[in-house]
C-alpha cells in the first residue's frame, strides 16, 4: 500500500520537474527594479527599523512579569510582549 501511494505521489510530481527554467535575461533585469523600489528617505528606513524592533519584542523574556502582586498586574505587564 505504501509503495502504491509513493508511486502515485511520484507520478503527480513528475510534470513539475520537467518545467523549463526562466531565461537569464529576465533575471538580470530584476535587481535593477529592486534597487529602484528601495526607500530613499531616512524616515522610511526608521519606520522599517521600528517594525523590526516591535517584532523582536515578542521574543524577549517576560518572566519578570510573574513577580507582580496580583493577576491584573501580571496580565498588563505581559500584554506588552504580545
Amino acid at each position: 500500500m505504501k509503495k502504491l501511494i509513493f508511486l502515485v505521489a511520484l507520478a503527480s510530481a513528475w510534470p513539475s520537474w520537467a518545467q523549463v527554467p526562466a531565461p537569464q535575461e529576465a533575471t538580470k533585469a530584476e535587481p535593477a527594479k529592486v534597487q529602484a523600489k528601495k526607500p530613499a528617505s531616512a524616515k522610511a528606513a526608521a519606520a522599517k527599523n521600528a517594525k523590526v524592533a516591535k517584532k523582536n519584542r515578542r521574543t524577549e523574556d517576560a518572566r519578570h512579569c510573574l513577580q507582580r502582586g496580583d493577576n491584573n498586574a501580571i496580565i498588563k505587564c505581559a500584554e506588552e510582549y504580545l
